[in-house]
Order: C-alpha cells, then structure tokens, then sequence
C-alpha cells in the first residue's frame, strides 16, 4: 500500500515543508451542498421523506456486508468441518492448515503489539512555539497514516494483522473517505485499533524507525493527535472471515 507523505513540521526541523494533503472532506461537503441545494430548488429536503441521507446509506450498507460476513464464516467452518471428515492422507490435512494459516484464513495466537490512532481535539491548537497553527485536516487520521503503520508492522514481522474486528489478507485494502475507514466492504469510524501478532520488540523497532510514523508523531506532539502503542503476551486475532475470490472491473 502506498500514499502520499504527510509534510514535515517547520517546528521541528529545517526541512522544507511538503505539500499539504488534499482537503477531501471539504470538497466532498462542497459538493454535496451543491447538489443539495440543485436537488431543493427552493424546498426544504427535511420534510422530503423519499430522499436518504447518504450517511444513513453507507451504514446500512456496512451493517448488510458485517452479517453477510458473518453467514459466510458460518458456512465456511461447516465446509472446513466436512473438508477434515473427507481427508484420506494426514499429510494434506497438514499442508491444507499450513495453507489456511498462511492465507490468514485461521486465527493466529502468540505476543504481539496493539497501536491505536485517532483524531485530535476539534478545537487543538500549536502546542509548540513555532510549530503553524493547525489546518482541519491536521486534525484527523489519514489513510496514510493507517497503511504506514500496517506497512511497518509487516516488515517488522508480523505473523497476522487486524484492524478493528477484521483480519488482513493479501487482498484486503485500507481506504479512507474523509475520516472514515472503508474495510472490506465495511464503514469504521476512529479511534482505530490495529493488533499484529510479532515479537513486539521488532514491531515496535519497525514501527519508530519507520520515517512517515516519524513525520507522524510530530503531528502528535504538535497537535494532540492520537498514538498509543501496548504490547501484549498473548492476543488472538480472528481468522478471515469475508470472500477470498478476486473482484475486478471488467469492461462493458
């Protein structure tokens, strides 16, 4: 996964400060109040019942893929179930798990490490002499800020990745819409909890000497945002439970 850099705070260092990130959720509010009010012409939407909020769409929409996710990690331990009942040599029961744990389709267990973001205060200001006063868009977690840490965690040697309540695959994307997170089909809001199963020392090395985290964590210090890092003896992280097949455009 890749992205785009945050700029480098001018309090922190004599760097040239980098381009600002794209304010998406104002050009998105932007445009929804334009075809709101293209839509109205001259009435009020609020008594207009036939029409949905996009919010209230979006949500809904995330609560239909979380049950069909879950009817789908019921239909697949029933599968796996008859699978096991129908394997005549041990040996392929043994490469088939080793398969399934690889792929991230069984949960894994061991030490591991936990980081947390989220967004600063609403009304943060420069907490630092020199450090410019922040933009909204200072305020709140990026997708790059997501995929560097998961990017990190990976190198560092992570056996297995959640954030939030799903497992990562080699398919899976971290996407962002304004400040929210799109998994897998489904919506989240912050603060958001990625948990990696690793030795936490060498995640947590990947993790600081990683230099976008670094660039990062001067957001923190500057403005409040959130960073939180715990390592753990133990944690399980949940098996994969949504489709493994491929989804491509294909043309018309």
């Amino acid at each position: 996964m890749e992205g785009t850099s945050r700029p480098r705070l001018p309090g922190f260092s004599g760097r040239h400060v980098g381009r600002a990130l794209t304010c998406l959720i104002f050009a998105l509010a932007g445009f929804l109040f334009y075809t709101s009010a293209r839509t109205a012409n001259g009435t009020d939407l609020r008594n207009d019942n036939t029409l949905l909020r996009l919010s209230d769409l979006i949500q809904q929409r995330s609560h239909d893929n979380a049950d069909a996710d879950a009817q789908v990690a019921a239909l697949r331990a029933q599968i796996d179930a008859l699978a096991q009942q129908h394997v005549a040599n041990p040996a392929d029961q043994v490469r088939l798990n080793a398969l399934e744990q690889a792929a991230g389709l069984d949960p894994i267990s061991g030490a591991g490490l936990t980081v947390t973001l989220n967004d600063a205060p609403p009304n943060a200001t420069a907490r630092i002499p020199g450090v410019p006063q922040p933009q909204p868009d200072d305020l709140v977690i990026h997708q790059q800020d997501l995929q560097a840490v998961v990017n990190a965690l990976w190198r560092g040697g992570a056996r297995g990745i959640q954030v939030q309540d799903q497992r990562l695959i080699s398919t899976s994307a971290v996407r962002c819409v304004g400040n929210q997170l799109i998994l897998q089909g489904r919506v989240y809001s912050p603060p958001y909890v990625i948990r990696a199963v690793g030795t936490p020392k060498a995640l947590e090395t990947s993790l600081t000497g990683d230099t976008y985290i670094q660039t990062y964590l001067q957001y923190v210090t500057a403005y409040g945002l959130g960073w939180k890092v715990a390592s753990s003896r133990a944690m399980t992280l949940p098996g994969y439970s949504g489709t493994v097949d491929l989804q491509f455009a294909k043309a018309g």
